[in-house]
């Protein structure tokens, strides 16, 4: 069944009542928190199960908007990052399920590696490169886990080939209500899926650099520029989200008629035809019997 994109049009009369604040989730959002030293540090330093306080410093680099293909009009706003030992560090809040997205994710990865090498240069020059993807999607089929952690390991003995390419994903649909181990990954993690003043405050209180976040997030919601800025960012996602959630449809209405005659030509009958859509497009008896009579 295909579910309708989401929309921020429909409100409980809370949070209508509820001051304006931005959601993390909403990559203009996260790519303005991630300016702030102190928070980018503090996200940082809990993807990497670390002290804060030992990383020395974290330069943001200049990142544009970064398009899959030419005529693309949403493009991919990311946050990259140089640490003080010149690890480079891409992160990147994505709402929105990408086709091939494993395959998109390496070759960004394996981009931000290739890209530091240039002619007469020596592979020793090579520092270690970190994609770290916050998804407001679920991904990984194969666990319920809300966070991933990979490297380049031999298959048989799981040793480390090389530390040079790290790829974390933190599936923020999974988190559900999950509560152990408490850690500062997972009060980031919940203060990004946020939806609520509420929310973001009950994880500023536990964490200072979450605090700082939160700081941030309650100015560039009150300011009118960003505002502006933010409203066009989720509408540009919206309108995407919404034209491939068209084509699907679309696309299966037409596998639905052309279903429907081919079972006709073969000389199914009715019954058994609609009892078929039912089952191979996961209808409801009703649902099926109308495809049937649209398309008969």
């Amino acid at each position: 069944m295909i579910n309708s994109p989401k929309t921020s049009n429909i409100q409980t009369e809370k949070e209508k009542t509820e001051p304006f604040i931005m959601l993390p989730t909403v990559d203009f959002c996260f790519k303005e928190l991630m300016c702030s030293e102190k928070a980018r540090k503090g996200l940082i330093a809990a993807f990497l199960n670390m002290d804060p306080k030992d990383i020395q410093e974290t330069v943001l680099l200049n990142t544009s908007l970064r398009k899959e293909k030419e005529n693309e009009k949403l493009g991919i706003l990311d946050v990259r990052v140089r640490m003080h030992d010149n690890t480079q560090i891409d992160l990147e809040m994505q709402v929105l399920p990408f086709q091939c997205w494993e395959e998109r994710t390496l070759f960004y990865a394996c981009k931000m590696y290739t890209d530091q090498i240039v002619s007469g240069d020596n592979y020793d020059v090579l520092v270690k490169c970190i994609q770290i993807s916050i998804l407001d999607f679920a991904f990984l089929q194969d666990t319920d886990q809300w966070y991933s952690c990979f490297h380049l390991r031999e298959d048989q003995r799981g040793s480390l080939y090389s530390d040079k390419l790290e790829l974390h994903v933190l599936e923020l649909p999974k988190l559900g209500n999950w509560e152990e181990p408490e850690n500062e990954l997972l009060q980031w993690a919940k203060f990004l899926n946020g939806k609520r003043e509420e929310d973001f405050k009950e994880m500023a209180e536990k964490n200072e650099y979450i605090n700082e976040a939160y700081q941030i997030l309650k100015n560039i919601s009150a300011d009118d520029q960003k505002r502006y800025e933010y409203e066009s960012r989720e509408k540009a996602i919206r309108d995407h989200n919404h034209i491939i959630y068209m084509a699907k449809k679309e696309g299966r209405e037409s596998g639905i008629k052309v279903f429907i005659r081919d079972n006709l030509d073969e000389g199914i009958i009715p019954e058994r035809i609609v009892a078929k859509l039912q089952k191979c497009f996961n209808l409801d008896f009703n649902s099926a019997e109308k495809y049937y009579e649209k398309y008969k």
